[in-house]
């Protein structure tokens, strides 16, 4: 239950944070990459605390990340780092800042599932289960529904 409660948890700050986005992007005084570098900025210090009290403190992760295999950091620093942390980011707010946020929010955070859960069936082995497919196929068609003319 605890995974599904934080995923609660982002899901409901991502909607919050995404209508202050939209709002700020709306008054035309402030561009989609000023606000993803801003984002980021104000992100990072607290970011980094939080690893602080899960590293030293609550000895909740490793503290010896950098000492990975080369091809673990590289999937680190170029897929989590530069294609989730930045290029989607920068997609992401340049769509919200010319669509409709009940269009483009459903968008991209139905497909970022689906893909993810066929990459990691391809990649990763885990299961691709009828239910996971039909849910995939749901959620896809409930996203055309709600975005479609």
């Amino acid at each position: 239950m605890k995974p599904i409660l934080l995923a609660v948890a982002a899901g409901l700050c991502w909607g919050v944070g995404e209508l202050f986005t939209k709002s700020v992007l709306h008054t035309g005084k402030i561009g989609p990459i000023t606000a993803v570098a801003v984002r980021s900025t104000v992100a990072l210090p607290v970011l980094w605390l939080a690893w602080f009290v899960a590293v030293k403190v609550a000895r909740a992760e490793p503290a010896d990340w950098y000492r990975a295999d080369t091809a673990t950091l590289l999937k680190l620093v170029l897929g989590s780092g530069l294609v989730a942390g930045a290029a989607a980011m920068i997609f992401f707010y340049a769509a919200l800042h010319t669509g409709e946020i009940s269009r483009i929010k459903p968008v991209a955070f139905a497909l970022a599932p689906a893909v993810a859960s066929v990459l990691a069936f391809v990649f990763l082995h885990e299961p691709l289960t009828a239910k996971k497919a039909l849910g995939i196929v749901s959620i896809l068609g409930g996203v055309v529904l709600l975005t479609g003319r």
